[in-house]
């Protein structure tokens, strides 16, 4: 005989109370989308808890937003860890009595699976990296058995699970993210003293790359573009690298940069104080990642601030922009012919600029903590419990 188990009923605020699962160790896109949900969700008043790796930039993050996270070894393989690890997460489930679990990486997803079958809680797997699953039988369970709701963040995650994964169509949904409105949008102030700080007048053209220095982001690719383009007479193009050095370094850039020959016209912000003043301060921006993707928070940074946005293909990005504003990833002379075009035609420039804007009026933070309330609702009935919120 099957043994429901019902969620704890919710207190009498009428608020959820959740756990964000956010084991990821760099302060990356999935970090970012874990912890700015959990957040969002704290500050409407619904009690969350994150839970982390001691000691990673992720939790470091968590804690500097007040979010007092929870550290829990879930990456560990060593499976000799795996009975204490189980107990502390049992516990921790007893005093905390969560509505929804939301594991936005995949290791200890099957501890969490166990533990649903005990607790009563209602288990989301949020698909924020990627790599697609692999589709064989325990993770084709896992999914579409075990999980009560599957979150992507693309369509073509959201494809995958349905198409591959045998994932129930009214179980996956697409949550791109979101980002806060009142803070990111177009800064003329800000605009005006970036640009002064690095000398650009206002018949200067700047195309704007945000993002860490790493391979993917293709910092070194956006270089070679441009220097191609300043070898056709495009001699008002400005480059600027709106991020610091991670994986790959600043020193290595800068080597990109001298090779080129456009040291002269490009600008490194660094950690920059004024992250909005430098996107207003571009005349168009650029995602131009060689992979990945699959939450483009710089993205919608950059549309939300009303610049006009131009981006390889990949991850998120066809769910963001017109197909006419993208460009097959690695592709310097597309890329270049993109940014040309770009700057040459006002019309289309304006007409981008406004699907930009267009684009994110959906995609504010309370839009993405609405839809992800939405989606907890809907798992929660599905374990026979009514809606909490």
């Amino acid at each position: 005989m099957n043994v429901r188990h019902p969620v704890p009923s919710a207190p009498a605020a009428g608020g959820l109370r959740t756990i964000q699962v956010v084991n990821v160790r760099w302060f990356n896109a999935t970090a970012w989308y874990g912890i700015e949900l959990a957040r969002l969700l704290r500050a409407s008043g619904h009690e969350t808890l994150v839970i982390g790796l001691a000691g990673t930039a992720s939790f470091e993050k968590a804690v500097s937003l007040g979010l007092d996270p929870v550290p829990l070894p879930l990456n560990t393989g060593n499976p000799l860890h795996w009975p204490g690890l189980y107990v502390s997460m049992r516990r921790l489930v007893q005093a905390f009595r969560p509505h929804v679990v939301n594991c936005h990486r995949g290791e200890g997803v099957p501890l969490w699976a166990v533990l649903r079958r005990e607790a009563g809680f209602a288990l989301v797997r949020t698909r924020g990296d990627q790599r697609l699953p692999k589709g064989n039988l325990p993770n084709r369970l896992l999914h579409s058995r075990v999980v009560d709701a599957v979150i992507a963040t693309n369509s073509v995650m959201a494809r995958h699970m349905a198409d591959n994964m045998g994932v129930a169509s009214d179980r996956v949904h697409t949550i791109i993210g979101g980002v806060d409105a009142d803070r990111f949008r177009f800064d003329p102030a800000g605009r005006v003293a970036v640009r002064q700080g690095y000398g650009w007048g206002d018949d200067a053209f700047v195309i704007g790359l945000l993002g860490r220095f790493d391979r993917v982001k293709a910092q070194k690719e956006t270089i070679e573009a441009v220097a191609r383009l300043r070898s056709q007479g495009y001699h008002n193009l400005r480059l600027m690298l709106a991020g610091f050095e991670t994986a790959t370094t600043q020193a290595e850039v800068e080597g990109w940069i001298r090779d080129a020959g456009v040291g002269d016209i490009t600008a490194i912000t660094g950690r920059h104080p004024d992250v909005v003043g430098c996107i207003s301060a571009m005349d168009a921006g650029v995602v131009p990642s060689l992979w990945s993707e699959a939450i483009a928070r710089a993205a919608l940074e950059i549309m939300a601030c009303g610049v006009p946005l131009v981006s390889s293909t990949v991850g998120v990005m066809p769910d963001l922009l017109p197909g006419d504003a993208m460009c097959p990833p690695g592709d310097v002379q597309a890329l270049a012919a993109l940014l040309a075009r770009v700057h040459d035609d006002a019309s289309w420039r304006e007409g981008l600029r406004a699907a930009c804007v267009r684009r994110m009026a959906s995609l504010r933070s309370e839009d993405f903590r609405d839809a992800t309330l939405r989606v907890y609702n809907e798992a929660l009935s599905r374990r026979q419990c009514p809606p909490r919120v």
